[in-house]
């Protein structure tokens, strides 16, 4: 039998004498205990009798028996109706139906669980979710690499398991946008299941996370993760006492190695069957004067049917003790919301008065108290001290004579290794689009089809597709500084330089993630406590020059620079850097004057990452970029190539082929002079030509514009073509140059690219101060399209437009200053 394929909905949303079958019953504490004990079972059929004459509350029938809930109770139960399941699946239907073939009927559906992943920065959790999902998510050795849910499914033992990498957050409070972020998942979406994330060697943090789950009220399990690293300190702990202490079942695992992964699958399964003996509610005893005053609140709340039955009234109370502001927004529509204001008042002042202490500071030692008696009973400190070799590094690496030298150290062997190791491969390819294209050429017969293939489709994408292997070795050599935990160091050593120039130290994170992509960087920047923080990083992170503007550096170092290609990288990469830090100094002192916060950021012990993690941070890269090829890339060069060669001059084709033929028959006494005017005449034609093409009319338009930074009408069209994606300028200008319709090599159409008109007629180009100059520019000029809708998402729409109009601006100045002042040295 099929398994069915609709929409569930609401209890509540039933019409009078509708039947249908439950799916789910959300709801929390005594309300869900007693509505299972009713007989409100996954698979059973329930039947709409009649609505009270105002409509509320609703008479149901239940496994023979009549029961009445009110609509904001109902509205707890997922269920799908018994006709649905009749029109999508070929059941014989004679009146009534037989409940085994309803249950077996939404099997698929009732064996759906919701599972979410909460724990703190680096303690294991997206490497577990990438291990049981098969997702190839970040996972790196500091905070702030999860800024959003991500989704992965999991088909295990008939259930389908949705599962949910939340961000990394040290507790459930109103501090961090992530914080709020993980909190409201949990309480809107009520998954079924929490796995709590605890670093084994550091349970004492990792714990306080956990108390503020039993003070949710949801159903969680403890994946007790780096467990090796506790065994390896000869530490005991006995988590299976600690279990039963606190009614949360408790699996050992090394996410790394995938070690416990299966033995967590099973208890989930376990525990949303409620299977499980251990798995029970416990209530944290905070002390006789604030469990008073959680009673007198709950007291008040529970009079709210629709707060009450939804969350717990326990767990608002103590967030209401401990000032959090978000938690008022849950309370909103309370009828008696005043009156429990007031309360909150009393309660506050009352504890304060008696303590000497804000009543949030209170509760966290209680909590931190009650962490500590748990661990005393069951865990023992090892004799080894496993922290011994991070401090010892440490010495080095955050020495501050040493500390500036070994960073820039390790980024100038990442630069190095891209272009010495990455030459081969990227030569290999290299090789095998030139063959491609002779194929093409030898056996498809000439015309506009040919071109496409040759100088549109193979030469714009594949002059891209050859820096693959020199993308796939920086981001190896990052991935590998990351997950060793030195990225966490290099924020703490460039901290007090972020803050000279109006940055907190965290921001350090996200501007490392823009060398990747930009993207994922500004959302980042949600980890930054401070709004004037997150606005001012997603402002300077473009001038990160993320993996799309690497093409571009690598093709023309590697043409004019082979002798110091490393280091003209790095210095690329660092004019970025100092620039940003400069229009930081500026900004901040432009529109944003406020308080700093504090620099509060964990450094994680050094691990050795393993292999396997770093490949797949490697090819998720490579994946990325091979994709942004097979679409963007793709159809920008047909675009491209289209744009450049229509409409095509015939008159103005003619006037040249007989040019040609002219000179081809004279006769020359010196046969170079005659070579030389006839590869002159060939450079006019083809400028000729696509000059009076829709891209060359537009190119001559801005030259103008360009001509002060020593560009000439094709370097402005790629520069045009390069606002999408930045790769696509080395596709334009493949495209442009003819690369591939003969001999010689986009690398070679470069190096002997000449003016065809104007004062620098037979002039190059391409010269290494035109290089640097357009580097520099395309370093600074207008971000991706996709990181302007980033930046808009995480601010307004204001930020984004101001972000394309100053870097543009910036970028067009710059240039022109270093061009200028370059032509006297260079």
């Amino acid at each position: 039998m099929e398994n069915i394929k609709v929409q569930t909905i609401k209890l509540s949303d039933l019409c009078c004498e509708q039947e249908a079958v439950i799916i789910r019953i959300k709801g929390t504490g005594a309300f869900r205990k007693r509505l299972l004990e009713m007989g409100f079972i996954r698979g059973k059929k329930i039947k709409v009798i009649k609505n009270a004459p105002l409509q509320d509350p609703i008479e149901y029938q239940i496994m023979g028996y009549n029961i009445s809930l009110r609509r904001n109770e109902a509205d707890l139960v997922d269920v799908i109706p018994v006709n649905q399941i009749i029109e999508n699946v070929d059941i014989p239907f004679k009146g009534t139906i037989d409940e085994n073939i309803l249950k077996t009927s939404v099997k698929k559906e009732t064996n759906k669980i919701s599972v979410a992943l909460v724990g703190n920065p680096n303690s294991g959790k997206t490497t577990i979710f990438n291990y049981a999902s098969g997702q190839n998510e970040r996972t790196a050795n500091y905070g702030g690499v999860t800024v959003q849910a991500k989704e992965g499914i999991i088909e295990y033992q008939d259930y389908t398991i949705s599962i949910y990498d939340l961000p990394g957050t040290y507790s459930i409070t109103e501090y961090t946008p992530e914080e709020v972020y993980v909190r409201k998942h949990i309480l809107e979406n009520q998954p079924d299941i929490i796995i709590n994330v605890v670093d084994a060697s550091n349970l004492e943090r990792n714990l306080y996370l956990t108390t503020q789950l039993i003070d949710m009220n949801v159903k969680v399990i403890i994946a007790l993760n780096m467990f090796d690293e506790l065994e390896k300190s000869k530490a005991e702990f006995d988590y299976k006492h600690l279990s039963e202490m606190i009614g949360i079942p408790i699996i050992p695992t090394v996410a790394k190695k995938g070690f416990g992964v299966k033995d967590l699958l099973d208890k989930i399964i376990e525990v949303y069957e409620d299977k499980d003996p251990i798995v029970r509610h416990i209530h944290i005893n905070y002390g006789e004067d604030v469990e008073a005053s959680i009673k007198n609140l709950q007291r008040l709340i529970k009079e709210n049917q629709n707060i009450k039955y939804k969350y717990s009234t326990r767990y608002i109370a103590i967030k209401l003790l401990e000032k959090d502001k978000e938690i008022w927004n849950i309370l909103e529509n309370c009828k008696n919301l005043n009156d429990i204001k007031k309360q909150v008042e009393v309660e506050i002042e009352k504890l304060e008065k008696k303590y000497n202490e804000a009543a949030d500071n209170l509760i966290t030692d209680l909590k931190f108290g009650f962490i500590s008696g748990a661990l005393k009973q069951t865990y023992k400190e090892g004799k080894i001290d496993t922290k011994k070799l991070t401090q010892l590094i440490d010495k080095f690496v955050t020495n501050k004579f040493l500390g500036f030298p070994l960073f820039f150290l390790f980024i100038w062997i990442a630069f190095e290794a891209t272009f010495y190791i990455g030459s081969y491969p990227a030569d290999w390819l290299e090789f095998g689009v030139e063959n491609i294209k002779t194929f093409i050429s030898t056996y498809i017969p000439d015309g506009s089809f040919k071109n496409l293939l040759v100088e549109g489709i193979i030469g714009g994408v594949g002059n891209v597709l050859v820096f693959l292997p020199n993308i796939m070795i920086l981001f190896f050599f990052i991935s590998f500084l990351e997950d060793v935990g030195y990225m966490a160091r290099a924020a703490f050593i460039v901290d007090k330089i972020m803050h000279k120039i109006g940055l907190h130290g965290k921001s350090f994170i996200p501007l490392m993630m823009g060398f990747g992509c930009n993207v994922p960087a500004v959302m980042a920047t949600r980890t930054l406590e401070n709004p004037k923080d997150r606005i001012l990083t997603m402002l300077i992170i473009p001038f990160m020059s993320c993996s799309a503007r690497l093409p571009v550096y690598l093709l023309f170092i590697s043409v004019f620079f082979e002798k110091n290609q490393g280091l003209v990288l790095a210095l690329i990469y660092l004019t970025g850097i100092v620039f940003a830090g400069l229009l930081s100094i500026l900004f901040n002192k432009l529109f944003f004057k406020g308080q700093d916060v504090p620099f509060v950021m964990e450094l994680p012990p050094y691990r050795m990452p393993t292999l396997k993690n770093s490949l797949l941070h490697m090819w998720h890269k490579a994946s990325a970029y091979l994709k942004k090829m097979g679409t963007i890339i793709l159809g920008l060069s047909i675009l491209i190539w289209f744009f450049s060669n229509y409409p095509k001059d015939e008159n103005l084709i003619k006037s040249y082929v007989d040019k040609i033929a002219t000179v081809e028959q004279h006769k020359f006494d010196n046969e170079q002079e005659k070579q030389e005017l006839l590869a002159n005449l060939e450079a006019e034609k083809l400028a000729a030509i696509q000059q009076n093409t829709i891209l060359g009319k537009l190119g001559m338009f801005i030259e103008p514009a360009l001509k002060p930074l020593g560009f000439d009408w094709r370097v402005g069209i790629a520069i045009i073509s390069g606002l999408s994606a930045k790769e696509v300028i080395i596709s334009t200008l493949s495209i442009i140059y003819k690369a591939g319709d003969d001999e010689l090599s986009l690398k070679e159409k470069l190096k002997t690219a000449v003016f065809t008109e104007g004062s620098n007629k037979g002039k190059p180009v391409f010269t290494p101060l035109t290089v640097l100059t357009l580097m520099i520019f395309v370093l600074f000029y207008f971000p991706c399209v996709a990181t302007i809708v980033a930046i808009k998402n995480e601010s307004n729409w204001k930020w984004a437009i101001f972000s394309v109009f100053y870097s543009t601006a910036f970028a067009y100045l710059i240039a022109l200053i270093f061009y200028n002042i370059g032509k006297f040295f260079i």
